[in-house]
């Protein structure tokens, strides 16, 4: 069975690209454009989360360091892999704050991208 990857990115080229590489590489990707899917964590059961740490549509002011803090630290979801999706320049030290276990920079190429999910999920 495919492992399952959970895309969070609200830039629709970053994510369909994310999404159709992944496919290729023969996992089950589930993409959203805003964190609200978190809300489905239970059903989805991701083997790994990417997550955009700048979401323009999230309705509150939380940011993927925060969401990602909240996942590890809740004992419900805290053995999910989150990698943090970022082209700030501060990408580690926000990946660290989040208790993220890893981080993707924009622009990112396709083998990076192939190449960090494999060894998280």
């Amino acid at each position: 069975m495919a492992k399952k990857v959970l895309v969070i990115e609200d830039d629709k080229d970053i994510r369909d690209a994310v999404t159709l590489a992944l496919e290729d590489e023969g996992y089950d990707v589930i993409s959203s454009d805003n964190a609200k899917i978190l809300k489905q964590l239970a059903e989805i059961a991701p083997n790994i989360i990417l997550l955009d740490n700048w979401l323009t549509d999230w309705s509150s002011d939380a940011n993927g360091q925060q969401l990602s803090k909240g996942l590890k630290t809740n004992p419900a979801t805290s053995h999910i892999p989150v990698i943090i999706v970022s082209a700030v320049s501060n990408i580690k030290e926000i990946t660290e704050a989040g208790m993220a276990d890893g981080y993707l920079k924009k622009p990112f190429d396709l083998t990076e991208l192939a190449a960090i999910v494999k060894k998280h999920a």
